[in-house]
């Protein structure tokens, strides 16, 4: 997910916004700079407040990171917004550029400072960082996840696991979707679906006695990813996931054309089920083509 800001930060696109390396990628060309003031701390409770939301695509079972890049000194009170952030369990990386103020983005920063504090004189040396970054970040998921890991319960298995996921009902804009709940019903359940080849996810949000749900205004011949997430107070089961295609739109059949005249002539068809109207297109036929 990506946040830019200013003195008003502005989300372009969530965490849930996009499922390839390719479209994150591409975001990211089609970006365009935001210039302005430089409210930091306003842009710490923006992220807080709308991207690390479970409706913009944070799992409750993922690590939290935040990786602030600025190239200035905050007209705001960054360290209290921060404060805020680090006290959830959010881990921050601050990246200063130009005239960042480096006292500032250490007070920002979680510890250990020394791999979460980096500033460059200017942007283009940002590129010498990611290599380093890279490492750091994936290391600290794992260091977290595993700590997470030995201080949690057993989080999977059939006590907290769905199964037997089934997709039916399957038209050309909706399907049907039915599980078997787990030993232990979960306060409630995420159910995400998006087009497998590309497009923003949805979601439903079910209560934990939920085990169906109808999905509707679908888009037709298209191929479909489904994950359903039982959710609990202090953990997640194992997503269940499921691939289906919805199907094509029907179209009319046996076209025929009578009663012809100089001027004028009738179209007759089989019709298309489930159609509500229809759009007739008549042109003259090119110089040469059988009338």
């Amino acid at each position: 997910g990506l946040s830019q800001y200013s003195s008003d930060p502005r989300t372009e696109w969530d965490l849930s916004a996009y499922s390839t390396r390719e479209q994150v990628l591409e975001a990211v060309r089609s970006l365009r700079y935001k210039g302005g003031n430089t409210f930091t701390g306003l842009a710490l409770t923006h992220v807080l407040e709308q991207n690390l939301k479970p409706d913009a695509g944070a799992r409750l079972e993922a690590e939290k990171l935040v990786i602030l890049l600025t190239d200035g000194k905050s007209q705001d009170d960054a360290n209290l917004a921060a404060q805020t952030l680090k006290n959830l369990g959010i881990e921050i990386f601050a990246i200063g550029v130009k005239n960042a103020d480096e006292a500032e983005l250490r007070q920002v920063a979680s510890e250990p400072l020394e791999l979460t504090v980096y500033n460059v004189l200017d942007f283009p040396l940002l590129s010498s960082l990611v290599g380093k970054l890279t490492r750091v970040l994936c290391t600290r998921i794992r260091e977290r996840s595993h700590k997470e890991t030995a201080d949690t319960p057993a989080s999977t298995g059939p006590q907290l696991s769905p199964t037997d996921l089934k997709i039916s009902a399957v038209t050309s804009k909706s399907m049907h979707l039915a599980w078997s709940p787990p030993l232990r019903p979960p306060k409630k359940y995420r159910v995400v679906y998006y087009p497998s080849k590309g497009g923003t996810p949805r979601e439903v949000v079910l209560e934990g006695a939920a085990s169906s749900v109808q999905l509707s205004n679908l888009t037709s011949h298209t191929e479909y990813a489904v994950s359903v997430m039982p959710v609990y107070d202090s953990a997640a089961g194992d997503t269940l996931r499921g691939v289906t295609s919805t199907l094509p739109l029907s179209s009319p059949r046996s076209l025929r054309v009578s009663e012809l005249s100089h001027n004028s002539l009738r179209l007759s068809w089989k019709a298309a089920q489930g159609a509500t109207h229809y759009l007739v297109l008549c042109s003259a036929a090119p110089d040469g083509a059988e009338d």
